[in-house]
């Protein structure tokens, strides 16, 4: 049989036919992939399939001949099983940094990590249109950038925006630039994070990359390696409640023991703790400060007191009574 045009691309058309066919529930016969390479432009016979399929299994391809009703040949190992696929695609849906349009669009290349069969299945679960998602789409040209310029050690400048009560972008400083060193990029609270030193403040804050606009690199070596080698992110991350910064101060928590799993949730297995009654722990971390932390301690009600400091425990209690007296002046 004289060769087709196609036929140096023979094992490339039967591999992908194979990854898009075929998994542990479907196998596709040797007449089947005559017909799709047919349909391809490649001429082929029986032989030259079992030959061909072998030379795949000889590079390190597992591909399993089954016998019975369901006779055929199919893919038996891929980069990514089914099941680490849809938590793939859970973690890309839940994303808040992550837009619908772009959810979509890696959703999909998702689903070619698999065969067509359970691509369906990831299709049922995928629920995009109603998530909280951000609206920058350039969100990833952004992270581009700030990886490029920590590898090449330069400073970065970029807006920095918040949202007013029309639901429009207004940006802080007036509009000035941002500069600083970028130093890494980390997850907190379902948000995307950079961490960078701010030199004209002197230490180390951090930006949601979702809130950055018209963002470049700087021809000025970063600054601030000192203060970053000496940062613990997971304690950082802790530390700040929604990753909003304040006074960083040890507090001591009295605790219902209902609550040892929260605690060692928000402050990590390697929290100070010990029984303080038959019904009490106490615990003591490093915190950051801040409405945000208050507004944590809150939503647990009593089960968790501050204790001390005596500065922390007055600031708490003028927190709630603002809370209050602001319902009260509604009435």
């Amino acid at each position: 049989m004289p060769k087709s045009v196609n036929q140096k691309q023979k094992l490339l058309f039967l591999l992908d036919y194979l990854r898009q066919n075929t998994d542990e529930t479907h196998t596709v016969t040797t007449p089947q992939i005559i017909d799709h390479l047919a349909a391809n432009g490649i001429r082929a016979e029986r032989k030259s399939i079992y030959n061909d399929i072998q030379t795949l299994c000889d590079y390190g391809y597992d591909i399993i001949r089954t016998e019975g009703a369901h006779a055929g040949y199919r893919i038996a190992d891929r980069t990514f099983e089914l099941p680490e696929v849809k938590l793939l695609v859970d973690l890309v849906q839940s994303s808040k940094f992550i837009t619908t349009k772009k959810s979509r669009q890696l959703i999909g290349k998702l689903e070619q990590l698999v065969s067509k069969n359970d691509a369906k299945k990831l299709q049922r679960q995928v629920v995009v249109a109603d998530r909280n998602k951000t609206s920058n789409e350039k969100i990833y040209y952004s992270v581009d950038v700030i990886h490029s310029a920590i590898a090449e050690n330069r400073q970065i400048r970029f807006h920095y925006f918040d949202w007013n009560v029309r639901k429009e972008m207004q940006l802080r400083k007036n509009g000035r630039f941002y500069q600083v060193s970028p130093w890494l990029l980390t997850w907190d609270d379902e948000n995307y994070y950079l961490v960078a030193y701010d030199a004209d403040a002197g230490k180390m804050k951090h930006y949601r990359v979702d809130k950055m606009l018209d963002l470049s690199a700087v021809d000025q070596a970063r600054c601030g390696q000192t203060d970053y080698e000496q940062m613990d992110i997971a304690s950082y991350s802790r530390k700040n409640f929604g990753m909003f910064a304040g006074e960083e101060t040890t507090v001591q928590l009295l605790c219902d023991t209902s609550m040892t799993g929260v605690i060692i949730d928000r402050f990590g297995a390697g929290v100070a703790m010990r029984p303080y009654d038959d019904t009490h722990i106490l615990a003591r971390a490093q915190v950051a400060v801040s409405p945000q932390f208050f507004g944590w301690l809150a939503g647990l009600s009593t089960h968790i007191r501050v204790i001390s400091p005596d500065s922390v425990v007055n600031e708490y209690q003028i927190f709630l009574q603002e809370i209050l007296r602001s319902y009260t002046d509604m009435q």
